[in-house]
């Protein structure tokens, strides 16, 4: 939120330099992103905010207020006048092109001079051509043959948003000529990141209230007093609330006889520091009043609703009718929700409750008479509203998050005010305030003990009453010392404190807070520390993420909500979903996020396809839950999962990478990574055979089992399943696992064999077998008939060939023997060969290759 230092001032006196300032309300909960100086140098040295700071500064002797004193027509040149200004040293020429100054042109001098912006040469203003607050530097020009002395400045020159079709105008009281603009007009812009936790604040008032609580200044809120004199405003309409639940207040006053046009200077000055585009004087305080004092507000021409009605106007809030369809102030008709609340009347929708109005009655240029609706909302329902419209305002901002119905008749008084002010016209007496719900008060017990035991620091009781009174909550108290008992009434506007002993952390905060966290003291805890256990399952789960991380594997997090067509798609584009049933969200954040997840491995491919704009190669993994519902149980189990995605090169083909160039991963990189990775748990070895998920390509899939027991699927992502994700590789190979079922198979203990100290005995054995025998099974003979001796065993060679004949391939494995005690003989490795070689008969038919 954008806070005017200028603005703010008005209900409260800062008497601390802007970095101070910034760093006190960063340590009370308002953090200061940035400081924004409009029109005024920065500050040098350590008198800089500990945060982002920008700014435009006008230079004081050169860009100044002037006086427009006469607009003549350009002798050669269309489009273009030539303006007398008044800069305060002497009327000089500018040749300008701004539309708002043809009109003037030719009708000789002005009744009344016209208040501008003018720039000397010299002045550094905005460049109106370029995006951002990009500065150039002006210079005199002849332009058509008429030389150009001043610039009359637009409103982007200046810095203060991005408008430069027409010149700036000021006031007609604004200062006299010479006057430097930066004395009148300069401010400094607080850019305040409004958490939820402090949406309190989200207003003028709110952060004033927080700079008197901070430095002890008095805090003085606006006006809502009102100069009425209209017939009762009760005469000219009526309100009907028939769901109080969801609109517990609503007013409303009115302003007859009003004259729409452009706000003045100053309204719109602020407004636009604030970052909001100013529209017309009754609109405008409409938004004005909302930052001011946080209560959204809405207009509507009265004689629109007069119209619609034949007579009376009856506003009626209330859920809408059976496709009932309304056409917004943004142009676009939407369908309404059954929960959706309205603003309505006789002849049907009026407006979206408390988001946005619509376009029947909203006020323009042809509006006299305008009425003022300010109410109150269930910020659930218009939280509720907000997501299944996708509609933002500054309304649905502030009403989503809580606003309390008292603050609805003081915006609205002090509203109609300004309006009659800016507008003119006359207020209608009283004002029509319906209220079929209205809060309980809520009166919070704080012992004085309490502050001191939370916090391990004892404040003063005074300082404790002034800290809460400072920030308008009512305090009685009873007692003295730390036997003393605060009761706080607790101020309408902090929806955010509750009752019981929430309400006593609530003030406890508060004191902290605005007391100061930086002087709480460090204080050792008296308690003796719980005696530590160990997690088995959490450490082993550390382990595998130290050693993928080790392997050059580059953890991810994502969502875990999707919806099930996504999950589909992860195993073919158009695939059904997944006809297991879901945890389904009722409130979800969006369409895209509805349910929780069934697998981990499309969510780490949508990673996959995020990085991949931006990465040559990938190799990513993810350990998390998946969610699968449990039929008469409130709770879902969520196994633990682990994934994996390789994809591009993983080596640059250096010498020690064989040489060869830059090498894709393939599905052995990701089998090589698994089996390290069992390795490193000390797991038995993993055993791999023929795969068929859907997911991935046919051929190029293995079903990974861990003894005996199914483990998951690795393979080559299916072509079709890699282009629906948008992965611009040649190939992606991925595996997702049941991780709970790998860590349960960790062995807790485990044997540390020694390094022999004689040589291992390495041979290359060939066996023909069937094709439909897998290589797996082949080297399980061979581990079982070898025993201790055997240390190692790979496939290293695959053959087929007229040779073998129909139906025959050979699978050639490299054995290492070794023992520990001595050296091997050539006859115990030939028993040793002989034993392997009937065993793989035995089990697989095989025979030894010559």
């Amino acid at each position: 939120m954008r806070v005017p230092l200028g603005w703010v001032r008005e209900y409260v006196e800062i008497g601390l330099p802007v970095r101070e300032l910034a760093r006190k309300l960063t340590f009370a909960g308002l953090e200061v992103e940035a400081v924004d100086y409009l029109g005024l140098p920065e500050p040098a040295g350590d008198e800089r905010p500990e945060c982002k700071v920008t700014g435009v500064a006008w230079e004081p002797s050169l860009v100044v207020v002037g006086e427009l004193v006469e607009v003549e027509p350009h002798p050669d040149a269309d489009r273009l006048v030539v303006a007398r200004v008044n800069d305060g040293e002497g009327v000089r020429t500018s040749v300008s092109g701004a539309p708002n100054l043809a009109p003037l042109a030719g009708t000789g001098p002005l009744a009344e001079p016209l208040k501008v912006a003018v720039a000397r040469p010299g002045a550094r203003l905005v460049d109106p051509g370029q995006r951002g607050r990009r500065l150039k530097r002006l210079e005199p020009a002849t332009i058509r043959g008429v030389e150009s002395r001043l610039m009359i400045c637009s409103e982007k020159e200046l810095g203060l948003s991005e408008a430069h079709e027409g010149v700036l105008v000021l006031d007609a009281d604004a200062p006299p000529a010479g006057t430097p603009l930066a004395e009148a007009f300069g401010d400094v812009v607080l850019d305040i990141a409004i958490t939820p936790n402090i949406v309190r604040n989200a207003s003028i008032l709110g952060v004033a209230r927080e700079i008197a609580a901070l430095t002890g200044a008095t805090l003085e809120p606006p006006s809502t007093a009102v100069e009425a004199g209209g017939p009762p405003v009760a005469e000219k309409v009526t309100i009907e609330i028939r769901q109080p639940e969801l609109n517990p207040r609503f007013t409303a006053t009115l302003l007859e006889g009003a004259a729409i046009g452009p706000s003045p200077f100053w309204l719109r000055h602020r407004l636009l520091l604030a970052g909001m585009r100013p529209i017309s004087n009754v609109v405008d305080v409409t938004n004005y009043v909302m930052l001011e004092l946080g209560q959204p507000l809405h207009a509507f021409d009265y004689d629109a609703l007069a119209r619609r009605a034949g007579g009376t106007p009856k506003i009626i809030t209330r859920l809408p009718e059976a496709g009932e369809r309304l056409t917004t102030l943004d142009g676009e008709e939407r369908r309404l929700d059954e929960f959706t609340v309205l603003v309505a009347d006789t002849a049907g929708a009026l407006s979206i409750g408390g988001i946005m109005g619509g376009a029947d009655s909203e006020v323009s240029d042809a509006t006299v008479n305008v009425l003022l609706e300010a109410a109150a909302w269930n910020f659930l329902n218009i939280r509720r509203t907000v997501l299944s419209q996708q509609l933002d305002s500054e309304a649905g901002y502030r009403f989503s998050r809580g606003v309390h119905p008292a603050m609805a008749p003081r915006a609205n008084l002090r509203a109609i005010e300004l309006m009659r002010r800016l507008a003119g016209g006359e207020v209608a007496a009283g004002m029509v305030d319906v209220a079929p719900l209205p809060p309980p008060e809520v009166v919070v017990t704080l012992p004085q003990a309490e502050i001191t035991r939370a916090l391990g620091v004892e404040i003063p009781r005074d300082e404790v009453v002034g800290i809460l009174e400072a920030l308008e909550f009512g305090v009685e108290t009873e007692g003295e010392g730390e036997g003393a008992v605060l009761t706080v009434t607790v101020p309408d506007h902090r929806l955010d404190v509750g009752q019981g002993a929430v309400g006593v952390a609530d003030l406890v905060e508060e004191i902290a807070r605005v007391w100061g966290y930086e002087r709480i003291p460090e204080t050792q805890i008296h308690d003796a520390m719980p005696p530590q256990h160990d997690n088995r399952a959490l450490e082993l789960e550390e382990r595998c993420r130290d050693l993928l991380a080790a392997m050059g594997l580059q953890e991810v997090v994502s969502y875990r909500l999707t919806t099930p067509e996504r999950e589909a798609a992860a195993l073919r584009p158009g695939a059904e979903p997944d006809p297991r049933p879901y945890v389904e969200l009722q409130n979800p954040i969006s369409s895209e996020r509805r349910v929780m997840r069934h697998a981990l491995l499309p969510s780490v491919l949508e990673v996959a396809a995020a990085n991949a704009r931006h990465r040559d190669s990938l190799a990513l993994f993810e350990i998390g839950p998946v969610y699968l519902p449990r039929a008469g149980e409130p709770l879902p189990e969520e196994p633990g999962r682990l994934a994996l995605v390789l994809a591009g090169a993983l080596s640059d083909g250096g010498w020690d990478d064989g040489g060869d160039g830059a090498r894709p991963a393939d599905l052995y990189d990701l089998k090589g990574v698994l089996e390290a990775l069992a390795a490193d748990l000390h797991l038995p070895p993993l055993e791999f055979e023929r795969g068929r998920h859907e997911a991935f390509h046919p051929g190029r899939a293995a079903a990974v089992r861990l003894a005996d027991e199914p483990l998951g699927e690795l393979g080559e992502l299916h072509p079709q399943v890699r282009d629906g994700y948008g992965l611009p590789f040649e190939r992606v190979v991925a595996a997702e696992l049941d991780l709970e079922r790998l860590l349960a198979a960790a062995p807790e203990r485990f044997a540390v064999q020694p390094v022999s100290a004689f040589p291992p005995v390495v041979e290359d054995l060939a066996f023909v077998v069937g094709e439909a025998i897998a290589a797996a099974d082949v080297e399980r003979s061979i581990a079982d008939a070898a025993g201790g001796l055997l240390r190692d065993v790979s496939l290293f060679d695959l053959y087929r060939g007229d040779q073998l004949g129909d139906g025959l391939k050979s699978l050639a494995f490299r054995l290492t023997y070794q023992a520990e005690d001595r050296t091997l003989t050539d006859g115990e490795v030939a028993e040793l060969r002989r034993e392997i070689v009937a065993a793989v008969a035995a089990a697989t038919g095989g025979r030894l290759r010559e």
